[in-house]
């Protein structure tokens, strides 16, 4: 598989986890009977999505972004690295702890306990905002490698 394709899955993976937590979260905001089995579906869904995100987006920084990162350092972007990889590199986990949680919570009692509800609408809008943090960090650092291969074609 190409590398290209690899990086490609990483946001792919997310922006789909993005979509399936406001699935989530609208679901709950409504949370009636009839459609507890879908937030508790939409929930493992966004689960299964960030976790493929982490281990595609993992296998392709260990195999592949040291390169990038020797651009992105050379460039005229290096906090591309310095800050928003790192940034990113750090705050993910807590993205993926935030997102397993969310199917612990979405089986909970939804429906009928206003603080179950609480707690899996708090858990699948951070999981959003976090999520889309993690792609603008993303972009940044895309733009870090390609401001530094255009300075040097300059």
């Amino acid at each position: 598989m190409s590398p290209e394709l690899i990086l490609m899955m990483h946001p792919t993976f997310g922006v789909l986890a993005i979509v399936a937590s406001v699935w989530v979260f609208v679901e709950a905001l409504n949370a009636r009977e009839a459609n507890q089995g879908r937030i508790r579906a939409a929930s493992i869904i966004v689960t299964i999505l960030i976790w493929l995100a982490y281990i595609v987006g993992g296998y392709w920084y260990v195999v592949f972004y040291g390169g990038d990162k020797a651009i992105i350092k050379a460039g005229p972007w290096p906090f591309a690295h310095d800050f928003f990889m790192e940034t990113k590199e750090h705050l993910f986990f807590m993205l993926l702890l935030l997102a397993t949680f969310l199917p612990i919570a979405a089986y909970g009692d939804v429906v009928h306990r206003l603080a179950a509800r609480a707690v899996v609408l708090w858990s699948s809008a951070l999981v959003v905002l976090m999520s889309l943090a993690m792609e603008g960090a993303g972009a940044f650092i895309s733009m870090g490698v390609k401001v530094a291969l255009l300075a040097k074609q300059v």
